[in-house]
């Protein structure tokens, strides 16, 4: 009589792992090309005006902007209600506008520096006496170059 047995039980086979580092490193690329990264955290309410005509701009990297409002809900406590300058990520007053654009400048090759465009992002509700003296002072370090920034009307 003859015995039969199982010396070793069956093990299930594991997926091949050889190309899962490629498609994670495939993954990891798209995201990093299709993801743009946000170069300043807004830190004022900005409700932009109607405006008919509207152009877009060519080349953004020649662009600074100006950010002008009221605080956000969590830094009025701190900074108040009435209307504020913003370069880059802190609030400024109408007098470091100056260093502002000139550190914008040696930022570009010398070839782009004609070509520097200053984007005013100004609240529908702020008065336009800080955006007239954030223009005479444009003026002074002669950034004449200036565009404002405007969402397209509602179409009923």
């Amino acid at each position: 009589m003859s015995k039969f047995k199982q010396s070793e039980k069956r093990t299930v086979p594991q997926p091949p792992s050889g190309s899962l580092s490629d498609i994670v490193f495939m993954l990891l690329f798209f995201f990093m090309v299709t993801t743009t990264m946000r170069e300043t955290e807004s830190k004022v309410q900005l409700r932009l005006p109607e405006a008919s005509e509207i152009a877009k701009l060519e080349r953004k990297d020649l662009t600074s902007y100006i950010n002008i409002g009221t605080p956000t809900r969590n830094l009025q406590s701190q900074f108040g209600t009435d209307s504020r300058i913003q370069l880059n990520d802190s609030f400024k007053t109408v007098d470091e506008i100056r260093d502002f654009i000139a550190a914008e400048r040696d930022a570009m090759s010398e070839a782009d520096r004609s070509f520097m465009t200053v984007a005013l992002k100004v609240d529908e509700n702020t008065r336009m006496g800080i955006v007239t003296d954030v223009k005479q002072e444009l003026r002074k370090c002669s950034a004449l170059k200036i565009m404002y920034t405007a969402r397209k009307p509602a179409e009923d």
